[in-house]
């Protein structure tokens, strides 16, 4: 039998010392970090949903004529004969989980935000994986175009912060459901008489979704796209009233952004305004889309509610990200190795173990060869695998004189604060006071 392996599009993600040429752990989770804190200061809060719901839910909420239900779900049926799914995308299952718990009734506004792993049956390419994960934000009961504007920014303020300064912000209003309509029935005047020179997608499209064949990157769909209809010309008074009053809170902000008739969105829930995050850079390729959201006011009726109620979000493609965030210079973290003096001795041992614990205990990363080899092994371990700024040295003598060696590995041989002895009690304040000052605890 052969080597167990990946399932194709579903990546491992190890950490810097693991494998070369990859994105790294560590920046996977200095992006979320950074996503959360954002989101904490803004006065979002978490919230965590399941990664398998009813297939239902998406196909009530995302709508059966799309891409992600007709092609993309991986949709099964479980030992009970219940029809279940890996979430495609995360804006169903939170509004899912705000009717089921009502929260609304507790708070007239709700802002959440969410970060995970998400599931499409795609074909992997550059920038898109099968298992890909996004971080995105919610708010319920919000019908203001500045709550439109103001998640709009965020997401811009998360990309400057993260060093992404190659993008444009595309928004464009899709109305309401009448006015929609209205929409869609011109798309299907225009393009009905090209029928025979559309793509075999944009064909069924125009049956099922015309908007949909707006989003055609078919080269045969794209002569016959110039001088479609904008939706824009068939929004009422207050539709375009509150687009327009989203584009002046973000004139306000400083946002920039360009408004795109052509960007309609692919799920069924969008009503109003809409928006894409489009990386300008060129290193994403074809899969430049960085991110994207929009205003859902009927989903949660859509999904069993009461009433319609107020919402917008946006989704960020974290792969897309890291592929469009330049690389952090790299910082050498601050680490203390603690090293055993004695290969046998049992008291020595659990010394080094507890020091190492009292050491993290205050915030400092601490490292322990729990193997015990020899003195040389444990420093040639500390100096060339962990590069470590501190060694600190136990041994019988130590333990019974109450003191701990330090070895500063950044000083050289001859000078005479290179080690020396340091009382127990005393260690982990000094190892706090050697270490960097822009070091944070951990």
């Amino acid at each position: 039998m052969g080597t167990l392996q990946a399932i194709t599009g579903m990546n491992d993600i190890l950490p810097a010392d693991a494998r070369a040429g990859e994105v790294p752990v560590e920046r996977w989770r200095a992006l979320e970090e950074a996503f959360r804190a954002r989101c904490e200061r803004a006065g979002f809060r978490e919230v965590r949903t399941p990664h398998c719901e009813y297939t239902e839910l998406f196909e009530r909420g995302v709508g059966e004529v799309t891409d992600i239900v007709e092609k993309e779900m991986y949709s099964f049926e479980d030992r009970g004969g219940r029809h279940i799914c890996l979430r495609p995308e995360g804006t169903a299952g939170a509004v899912r989980a705000a009717l089921e718990h009502s929260v609304l009734e507790r708070n007239p506004v709700v802002r959440w935000y969410y970060a995970g792993p998400m599931f499409r049956a795609e074909k992997p390419a550059k920038g898109r994986t099968r298992q890909f994960h996004q971080v995105g934000v919610e708010v319920y009961g919000d019908a203001s175009p500045a709550a439109d504007a103001e998640v709009i920014d965020l997401a811009a303020g998360l990309l400057r912060a993260l060093g992404v300064t190659d993008f444009v912000v595309h928004v464009n209003s899709m109305g309401t459901r009448a006015s929609r309509q209205r929409y869609r029935e011109a798309l299907v005047a225009h393009f009905e008489p090209a029928r025979e020179h559309l793509s075999p997608e944009s064909v069924a499209r125009l049956a099922k979704n015309p908007l949909r064949v707006l989003d055609s990157k078919d080269p045969r769909d794209a002569p016959y796209k110039v001088g479609a209809p904008s939706i824009l010309d068939f929004l009422s008074v207050e539709e375009r009233a509150h687009f327009d009053r989203v584009c002046a809170m973000l004139d306000a902000l400083g946002t920039p952004y360009v408004v795109d008739p052509t960007i309609v969105r692919g799920l069924d829930y969008y009503t109003h305004t809409v928006f894409e995050f489009v990386d300008t850079s060129g290193r994403l390729g074809a899969q430049n889309a960085l991110g994207a959201g929009g205003r859902y006011d009927g989903l949660f009726r859509e999904l069993g509610g009461a009433a319609e109620v107020p919402a917008v979000g946006l989704a960020l493609g974290v792969e897309r990200l890291l592929l469009a965030a330049p690389e952090p210079a790299a910082q050498k973290p601050f680490r203390v190795a603690v090293v055993a003096a004695s290969k046998d001795d049992l008291a020595v041992h659990a010394a080094s173990l507890t020091l190492a614990r009292d050491l993290r205990e205050a915030g400092v990363e601490a490292h322990v060869d729990t193997r015990f080899g020899s003195l040389k092994s444990q420093m040639n371990r500390a100096n060339e695998q962990l590069g470590a700024a501190l060694v600190l040295l136990l041994g019988g003598n130590e333990i019974a004189n109450g003191t701990v060696s330090v070895r500063d590995m950044a000083l050289p041989k001859d000078d005479p604060r290179k080690q020396r002895d340091v009382a127990r009690a005393e260690v982990v304040a000094e190892v706090l006071r050697l270490r960097s000052p822009a070091e944070p605890a951990r």
